[in-house]
């Protein structure tokens, strides 16, 4: 379903493209001819190309986790009531540019800094693509400023961290192909080798299990002698095998958060990716050398350039 409700954005996409690019051509005819404002073409210009650097830019998530939400972290660093104010601001930047996109954000987790600020907040985003543009968030954010924490009034630099990890639901649906399923009965027996009946109740499941990811094949069996009836262990049998179904798959998870782990930085001088410079008026991404000066409307959740320059640039790379 997932796959089709893509399928059909793209179309979509592509349909509106090629109005707004053949829109475009007719202004232009339009403007030769004197018919049309040489403001209407340059409009239906920046039109089109929006749409095609939206395009573009969709293009860059193509990885099934970048359509899931996210789960963002922020860490305040070293630095006590400083740091812990620049936590919590970006906090609402975040929580800010999550409503810009009609995304649900919660907060799941809030600790208070000692004076001012937090320690750390964790909140949950949701809505297609959030963990797609989020994953450029990933690192640390360096904050230069007069610090109103400072009696002296001293310029001063503070750090946190944002975590970023795909949100996945754990309503998992687990499939099991009948044709891979196969039983063996035998008459089970209780402890110290006595009889618990006479017929053959218990059940011997095997299941021809194949990883979709890597193609690995292995077979999983399952013994069942709970009860005297071989349907309620046929029953309880499948109950186990979907448990252990689920099992493999919270293990690739495991797997990949520890994969996403490996890649934190320490939340110090010299790892950030981006600094903020308040009386500079400058904020400046140093993976892709973006910058802006509306410091404010970053500030207030207007990171969207920041996150297309890293996707242009990087593409699917994971941080």
């Amino acid at each position: 379903m997932r796959k089709v409700k893509e399928i059909r954005k793209w179309i979509e996409a592509y349909e509106a493209v090629s109005s707004a690019v053949e829109e475009l051509r007719l202004s232009f005819e339009f403007f030769k001819e004197g018919v049309a404002e040489e403001e209407e073409v340059e409009q239906a210009y920046a039109t089109a190309l929006s749409l095609i650097e939206d395009t573009e830019l969709r293009n860059m998530l193509r990885a099934e986790e970048d359509h899931l939400g996210a789960v963002l972290k922020v860490n305040a660093g070293a630095g006590g009531t400083e740091s812990q104010d620049w936590a919590s601001m970006l906090v609402r930047l975040y929580q800010r540019w999550g409503e810009k996109h009609d995304y649900k954000v919660t907060i799941t987790n809030w600790q208070d800094g000692d004076e001012a600020g937090i320690k750390t907040v964790t909140m949950q985003i949701e809505g297609d693509l959030a963990y797609g543009f989020l994953k450029s968030e990933n690192g640390v954010h360096r904050l230069v400023r007069v610090s109103p924490y400072n009696a002296q009034g001293k310029r001063m630099t503070s750090f946190a961290s944002v975590f970023v990890v795909p949100l996945v639901d754990d309503t998992i649906e687990i499939d099991v192909n009948p044709a891979n399923l196969s039983w063996d009965t035998f008459r089970s027996s209780g402890a110290g080798g006595q009889n618990v009946n006479k017929v053959e109740t218990g059940v011997r499941l095997h299941y021809q299990f194949k990883d979709p990811d890597t193609g690995e094949e292995r077979e999983i069996v399952i013994e069942n002698t709970e009860s005297r009836s071989q349907l309620d262990n046929r029953e309880n049998a499948l109950r186990l095998l979907r448990s252990q179904l689920y099992d493999i798959e919270l293990e690739k998870r495991r797997a990949a958060q520890a994969k996403v782990e490996a890649g934190k930085k320490k939340i110090e001088w010299g790892s950030q990716i981006r600094s903020y410079v308040f009386d500079d008026r400058r904020v400046k991404d140093h993976r892709t050398n973006y910058q802006t000066s509306n410091v404010n409307a970053v500030m207030d959740g207007d990171i969207d350039e920041f996150i297309k320059a890293y996707l242009m640039e990087f593409g699917g790379e994971n941080m």
